[in-house]
């Protein structure tokens, strides 16, 4: 009897709290759901539609075009699915360089201002983490200023001999620049011939544009601070006790790094990997404030090229594809990194070795 009306008396209090938890997170919930939930499930429509963009997407005069407006993006063969190529083309040059780099340089800039013999900690700390925090349009118009024709970057340039080029209206590739330094003017047949969303092989080995890579250090410039920050909270709260043990087995310090640290930093590594991937398709602000895509296309993004199609050609259908298509792109490099990045199991060959060195 007693037992029955303690498991009752604790089924109430759990009810009692499971009622409090939704009732303190209800004004959230209800919020996410109103700008959040039912604008994402609005776009989806319209991605689906011919709407306008005037009046109600809801009605009656807005037809349900089914997958069209996927259709002429991906396999379309006009200007859409062209320009999306190029879109696509760009901002994956754009993660290919960015994202490693930039977790690289925050990865060493956190190592260096952890060290205990490193004085001046608090300044370095803040001197690095100082453009995370700088408007991204003000640190744009700064970099127009910087790698204009006759700005600092190329006068620094000119003390080493080197002609620096016209970077925001440059649209040759890196690649082919580098390249044409051994007379390679054009592409094989095999690569000129065939073609992904509108744009040849061989454009897509290009690399990205001088205009591009302008952006590209930029990027690396004002995200480094904010994942540096993360990395030394991950250090911080790393225990000695692995790394003195490894010192006692007599590893130096690349080898304490790479089979101590890093493999305890996973979760760290992991959280800036996704934002730092999530960021870079997303990068909309400094092209819309630098080039809005120009020279040639070659600084177009799918997150720009979305909101050219809805709000200057008044495409809204396509514009919502493209941000979707966009939701799908980093939903799978998100996972396909996880699973990258996930704890593996230890393989039968060094367990093996394990257990041989554990044997009296």
């Amino acid at each position: 009897m007693t037992e029955t009306m303690t498991r009752s008396h604790r089924s109430g209090l759990r009810r009692g709290e499971t009622a409090s938890g939704w009732l303190f997170t209800a004004p959230m919930l209800i919020l996410l759901g109103l700008f959040l939930v039912i604008p994402v499930l609005m776009a989806l429509w319209v991605s689906f539609s011919d709407w306008s963009g005037r009046g109600s997407p809801f009605s009656s005069s807005v037809s349900f075009t089914g997958v069209d407006n996927y259709e002429k993006l991906l396999a379309g063969g006009g200007l859409a699915e062209q320009d999306f190529g190029t879109s696509l083309r760009n901002n994956a040059w754009y993660v290919v360089l960015v994202v490693p780099i930039q977790t690289a340089v925050s990865l060493f800039l956190a190592v260096m201002v952890n060290r205990a013999v490193l004085r001046g900690r608090g300044f370095f700390r803040t001197a690095f983490y100082f453009p995370s925090v700088t408007s991204s349009v003000a640190i744009t118009v700064l970099w127009l200023f910087l790698f204009s024709t006759t700005g600092a970057v190329n006068k620094a340039l000119s003390w080493i001999g080197v002609h620096g080029p016209n970077w925001f209206n440059e649209p040759s590739g890196i690649l082919h620049n580098f390249l044409g330094l051994f007379g390679v003017q054009s592409g094989p047949a095999l690569l000129t011939d065939h073609d992904f969303l509108g744009i040849s092989w061989w454009e897509w080995l290009a690399g990205p544009s001088v205009a591009m890579t302008a952006f590209i250090i930029m990027a690396v410039f004002t995200t480094s601070g904010t994942f540096m920050l993360l990395f030394i909270a991950a250090l911080q709260n790393l225990g000695g006790d692995v790394q003195e043990a490894a010192m006692m087995d007599g590893a130096n310090g690349w080898q304490r790094f790479w089979r101590v640290t890093l493999p305890q930093l996973r979760p760290a590594l992991f959280t800036v990997l996704t934002l730092g991937l999530i960021g870079c398709w997303q990068v909309f602000d400094q092209i819309y404030t630098g080039t809005q895509g120009a020279p040639g296309k070659t600084t177009l993004t799918p997150a720009y090229l979305s909101y050219k199609a809805a709000f200057n050609d008044q495409q809204w259908g396509q514009g919502a594809a493209i941000a979707f298509i966009l939701f799908i792109i980093i939903v799978l490099f998100t996972l396909l990194q996880r699973w990258v990045l996930r704890e593996r199991p230890v393989s039968k060959r060094r367990a093996r070795l394990y257990t041989i060195g554990e044997k009296p």
